[in-house]
């Protein structure tokens, strides 16, 4: 081909490239784009049928309190990309967007002096950080901070907790000792999409309305009652370390019957419930990694423990003498 047809060719090669990858960032920041949730990951809930499991049987040193820490509901709109607890350091290391109730501080570049030193949402004083992936309305676009921010296929309009629940319960078997200040933990499985195993699964989906019955898949709910997430922390300590290689180790899930694994003693249980108002046949999307395509199995939260000595030393006590305890 000679010189003067090369350089024509040439340029339509450029502009097409060009327009290619336009398009498919175009895409990319779309509502509903990056692999949405798809009719599969949708169950009716009134088809399932309600949770016939019985609660273990309370044994006779059980702790059967409770303690509910009153921290909001995110009013404040604390949200960013990172997690201070599997990527400290690293902004933006969770590539899907967090939301926050508890420290006001927390990001990617937080210590334990400065969540000691932070402000709280938390009535009584309670600096502890709670976080989980946002939710999503997959079929409005995002417009306001960190609902375009995230990427990696998460867009949307980011659905407001119209309600969340902080609270610490005992273990059925035994008395629960104090957790360590600053105890860092995780429950769920932000890969299970793609994981050889639900074995690290702790997703419980379900409806206001229909509190005995829940799902791994996202809820269909009647009209007027609010979508529900509760994710339950592991809840039995080696007595060492406040964060282990994994994030799992030093902090384990009790058997069926609340007997923890040998070598590890029961601490407080903490359990998150998160509520959201979603019309019937709306879509949401769970935030997540691009491959995990807003899998509702991969919901999972993390805890940073920065309570003072005395404040959670009150929360044992509070469970190991049977009461219903608020901070």
């Amino acid at each position: 081909m000679g010189n003067e047809h090369r350089l024509p060719a040439l340029l339509v090669c450029l502009v097409l490239s060009t327009g290619l990858a336009a398009a498919a960032w175009g895409a990319s920041r779309a509502p509903g784009s990056g692999h949405a949730s798809v009719a599969g990951d949708f169950v009716d809930m009134g088809r399932v049928p309600p949770d016939a499991g019985a609660s273990p049987p309370v044994g006779p040193d059980a702790s059967t309190g409770s303690v509910t820490v009153d921290c909001g509901r995110n009013e404040e709109g604390h949200r960013n990309e990172d997690n201070l607890v599997v990527s400290p350091g690293l902004r933006s290391g969770a590539h899907h967007t967090h939301a926050y109730v508890g420290n006001l501080s927390t990001d990617a570049l937080s210590g334990d002096a400065s969540l000691a030193a932070a402000a709280t949402s938390c009535v009584g004083g309670d600096r502890s950080t709670y976080f989980w992936p946002v939710l999503r309305r997959s079929d409005r676009p995002g417009t306001r901070p960190h609902e375009l921010s995230a990427g990696h296929g998460n867009a949307g309009e980011i659905l407001p907790e119209a309600a969340v629940g902080v609270e610490f319960r005992g273990n059925p078997v035994g008395k629960v000792v104090p957790m360590p200040r600053f105890l860092r933990a995780l429950t769920g499985d932000a890969v299970a999409h793609t994981a050889r195993t639900d074995a690290d699964v702790r997703a419980r989906w379900g409806c206001s309305g229909l509190p005995d019955r829940w799902t791994v898949a996202y809820p269909r709910c009647p009209a007027g009652d609010l979508v529900t997430r509760t994710l339950v922390f592991p809840s039995c300590w080696n007595g060492l370390d406040t964060e282990a290689p994994g994030h799992r180790s030093h902090l384990r899930f009790p058997d069926a019957r609340g007997v923890c694994p040998q070598g590890t003693f029961p601490v407080p249980e903490l359990r998150l419930s998160l509520a959201y108002a979603v019309a019937p046949g709306v879509p949401i999307a769970l935030d997540s990694f691009p491959e995990q395509r807003h899998s509702p199995k991969t919901d999972h939260a993390m805890f940073v423990n920065v309570m003072t000595d005395g404040a959670m030393r009150a929360v044992a006590d509070c469970l190991n003498e049977g009461r219903a305890c608020r901070t």
